[in-house]
């Protein structure tokens, strides 16, 4: 599994309507609006980086709206609440 993370600069009134279209898109697990640089991140998850390139170039930039994007591909996953979550497997509360 891919995991990449993609920052977007945004038109200014358009913020609402670009990240409800990404959220739309297959392998985007999740959008967020944030402060900062950037208006939005997306969480993209897909199974190859074939299928990260046809998201990110194939589907993603061709939304109107978007001014610049930066993705970040993830090598590691470092997460308290994964460790958490696979240990408690089993445990009844």
């Amino acid at each position: 599994m891919v995991t990449a993370f993609v920052l977007f600069n945004v038109e200014r009134n358009q913020v609402n309507d670009v990240a409800a279209r990404l959220a739309d898109i297959e392998g985007i697990a999740e959008v967020y609006s944030v402060s900062g640089r950037y208006d939005l991140i997306a969480i993209i998850r897909v199974p190859s980086t074939e299928q990260l390139a046809e998201l990110v170039t194939g589907r993603m930039l061709k939304l109107e709206g978007i001014r610049e994007t930066e993705t970040l591909i993830a090598f590691r996953t470092y997460s308290r609440h994964d460790l958490e979550t696979m240990f408690s497997i089993g445990l009844s509360e």
